[in-house]
């Protein structure tokens, strides 16, 4: 059976593929089908951005209104680098909308925090780890705080809205994945994973975690390499309906929706699989 070529890093996005539906994964890591931008994420890109740089301002300066004003800014600096985001508009009116939506939620930050009282340690902090077993991890932390007595905490921010205990799996199993990262790389367990929630009326969640839930979070992100790996193997990935279809723009090459997917691309001659 010819091998996949599997990304060389795992990352949390990437991980939550796999675990959604395997099949997703292989589009996104495996074949790079390209997917249409949403003016949802370039909005959460551009949000991201703004908190990024409000801490480049004296803590004084950081005010709803100064927040609020590195929105024209970033967007024309992220319009720059990707040209085709202005594609995502029908005309002024439309994106002027769009830009005070985003507004409103780096003002939404204020009420979840206060900046003026933060020196965060990093801010899209890029981590690249290898766990014991071999696999090596990826990604990036919008967050690290460091307190003077050596405390650690992660935060993600989300632009959505809180999701339901039900629904909130995903948003944890990606926080302790950069909180696994944080402590294979510094050798310490960040003392609270923050997720701040900007959609909606705000929310704030954290979790404490043990070593002991480290652990268990690395046995089962190392699993899900298994699983991948096995999948690379085979070439068998499976597609898993749910109500996230609704939002796929693969359903035309998915046996689900009575597609047919591209034949699989090959690892290079003399590799393991991995790019």
């Amino acid at each position: 059976m010819t091998t996949a070529p599997l990304p060389s890093a795992l990352s949390p996005s990437r991980a939550s593929d796999f675990l959604q539906c395997p099949l997703l994964f292989r589009f996104r890591a495996v074949d790079r089908l390209p997917e249409a931008p949403s003016s949802a994420a370039l909005r959460g890109t551009l949000v991201h951005a703004c908190l990024e740089h409000l801490y480049e301002l004296p803590a004084p300066e950081r005010t709803p209104d100064t927040a609020a004003a590195l929105v024209d800014p970033q967007w024309e600096e992220l319009r720059t680098r990707r040209p085709e985001s202005a594609e995502l508009f029908a005309d002024e009116a439309e994106l002027g909308e769009w830009l005070e939506s985003a507004r409103a939620l780096v003002r939404r930050y204020f009420d979840l925090e206060d900046p003026r009282s933060l020196e965060p340690r990093q801010r899209e902090m890029r981590l690249e780890v290898e766990l014991p077993t071999g696999l090596r991890l990826r990604g990036y932390v919008d967050r690290l705080d460091v307190a003077p007595s050596g405390q650690i905490r992660v935060v993600d921010y989300k632009t959505g809205r809180s999701p339901s205990p039900r629904f909130e799996d995903k948003a944890r199993f990606q926080v302790f994945f950069y909180a696994v990262m944080i402590w294979r790389d510094l050798g310490v367990v960040p003392t609270r994973l923050q997720l701040v929630y900007l959609g909606g009326n705000g929310a704030v969640r954290w979790y404490d975690p043990t070593e002991e839930e480290l652990r268990a979070a690395e046995a089962e992100i190392s699993g899900i390499w298994a699983r991948i790996e096995e999948a690379g193997r085979t070439g068998v990935w499976e597609p898993r309906k749910s109500k996230l279809c609704d939002w796929c723009e693969h359903q035309a090459l998915c046996p689900a929706f009575g597609g047919t997917p591209p034949p699989l691309p090959t690892a290079r001659p003399g590799t393991s699989g991995t790019s």
